[in-house]
């Protein structure tokens, strides 16, 4: 019988997750193939790891495509007592096979080694330290000495000027003493786990919830097969709590005990559960609609927040606005005007962002928003970046921003359909009949992110960009003319009670 092999990444999903282990080393055809945002996330990552490779002079990249032949050429490598990049190493145990391999394994002294992960993010997670707890398991097993261990991440306080500098890009975090807790069960959750990937299918734990850090189709199985009003849809309850109810028996809100602590919104949504109606706060709605002056704007953004930062100033993950659409109506009931903006070429969008909101939104009316801390945040931004903004910005618009994103999350609305959810992906069918399932290219956020940036930074033919740029305009103007049909359904549910 061919020998099982346990990963470090076999090793991470088992932390978080036995049911996608299992699946992962025996039912592999069930995992969907990444798609194109996801491919781009591992893309970007293999990128980060590539320039923090530039700060070990000297180095060797041990080619990884083949499995053998990494470590046939890495074992030769360890002698040249150079930083080792993908270097991987297997130690055969009785159970099996165990396998890893570092972003850089870096020499140090007459003998020793560190180990360095590279990671995208800004800070260590306790994911991370199961990661490298188990890289320095391996290496040990195999007889090297390992001195230290490192996690090296994106520090969010760099600001580009020039050229990126992978210097000042990466803060180096001595995690030595952070991951000995994690090593205290290596060897028995590998023994564990090379019993789950040898015995049947397990089943979905629900404490797997407070472990998994990733998508995963289990979890997705797992909520999908919960009956409607399941406790899983009370509104921002925390996922321990969940479980625990969980474990206890109660699956529906009806379930659930009056000794169970709710929250007021909570309590809606458990009685919502026993008369099936929909939960209405007429004053509110009421009072935030008289609170509306027109002219109203009704208003959304499009970003991309990449990694490495694309222009001078900004800092890793900044928001780059690269779209608007803005649906005006003079007063109410009155006709829509429609204006939207696409930034075109390679240059910083963001001062002709911000001239075509200035030249559009007017000095007067309320500009309504859903979930104003995103737009607030991206003008904001924008304004300290490029100073002529800042008090048009701050005398002019700020004041004027309305979010009917409080309607929602204010539970002045709510209806069970929403699944405890209140963005407005899932408030528009409640509201309206329309819909962004037809569109094409473009149906959320990432993937306008993803498209524009795509089409935007790489040789695209012209035929195909134009037709991701109608998708973008005719997704981003679904999303405020989504405001207006809300807007006009509140004013309907006050006219009719």
């Amino acid at each position: 019988m061919e020998s099982i092999i346990l990963t470090k990444s076999n090793y991470l999903l088992g932390i978080q997750c036995p049911k996608f282990l299992w699946i992962t080393k025996n039912d592999k055809e069930r995992i969907p193939e990444p798609n194109e945002i996801e491919q781009k996330k591992f893309d970007d990552g293999t990128l980060v790891g590539e320039l923090a490779t530039t700060l070990f002079e000297g180095g060797i990249k041990i080619p990884e495509e083949d499995y053998q032949e990494n470590l046939r050429l890495g074992i030769n490598a360890l002698e040249m007592r150079r930083p080792l990049f993908e270097f991987g190493i297997q130690v055969i145990l009785k159970e099996g096979i165990i396998y890893s391999r570092a972003d850089i394994l870096n020499p140090v002294g007459k003998d020793e080694w560190d180990i360095i992960e590279v990671k995208s993010a800004t800070k260590v997670k306790d994911i991370n330290l199961h990661d490298v707890a188990f890289q320095k398991y391996v290496y040990e097993k195999a007889g090297l000495k390992i001195r230290k261990c490192f996690l090296m991440h994106i520090n969010n306080e760099y600001i580009k000027n020039g050229q990126i500098e992978p210097s000042e890009l990466f803060v180096q975090t001595d995690i030595t003493d952070k991951i000995k807790p994690f090593e205290e069960n290596l060897e028995k959750n590998i023994n564990k786990m090379f019993n789950i990937i040898k015995g049947p299918e397990p089943e979905f734990s629900v404490d797997s919830i407070l472990t998994i850090e990733y998508d995963n189709l289990c979890l997705d199985e797992f909520i999908n097969s919960l009956p409607k009003d399941n406790i899983f849809e009370f509104y921002r309850i925390l996922k321990k709590k969940a479980v625990e109810l969980y474990k206890n028996g109660y699956i529906t809100m009806k379930d659930v005990p009056e000794s169970f602590k709710l929250n007021d919104k909570q309590k809606i949504q458990k009685r919502l559960a026993y008369d099936n109606g929909v939960h209405i706060d007429k004053l509110e709605i009421d009072n935030f609609l008289k609170n509306l002056q027109y002219p109203i704007y009704y208003l959304d953004f499009e970003t991309i927040n990449p990694i490495l930062p694309k222009f001078d100033g900004m800092r890793p993950y900044q928001r780059i606005p690269f779209q608007f659409s803005l649906h005006i109506q003079e007063e109410k009931g009155g006709e829509l005007k429609h204006i939207s903006f696409l930034a075109d070429g390679t240059n910083d969008p963001r001062p002709k962002f911000m001239q075509s909101l200035k030249d559009n939104l007017g000095d007067k009316g309320s500009i309504l928003v859903y979930n104003q801390g995103f737009e607030k945040g991206v003008m904001n931004e924008c304004a300290t970046s490029f100073p002529e903004f800042r008090e048009w910005y701050d005398k002019n618009i700020l004041t004027r921003i309305k979010d009917l994103w409080d309607v929602f999350r204010n539970f002045y609305y709510y209806d069970p359909e929403q699944k405890g959810s209140c963005s407005i992906k899932y408030v528009l069918p409640v509201m309206s009949d329309l819909s962004y399932k037809d569109l094409n290219h473009v149906k959320k956020g990432d993937e306008a992110s993803y498209q524009w940036e795509r089409i935007t930074f790489n040789n695209i033919n012209p035929k195909e960009k134009q037709e991701i740029r109608n998708a973008l305009e005719k997704y981003c103007e679904l999303d405020t003319l989504a405001e207006v049909k809300i807007v006009e359904r509140l004013i309907e549910i006050i006219k009719n009670n």
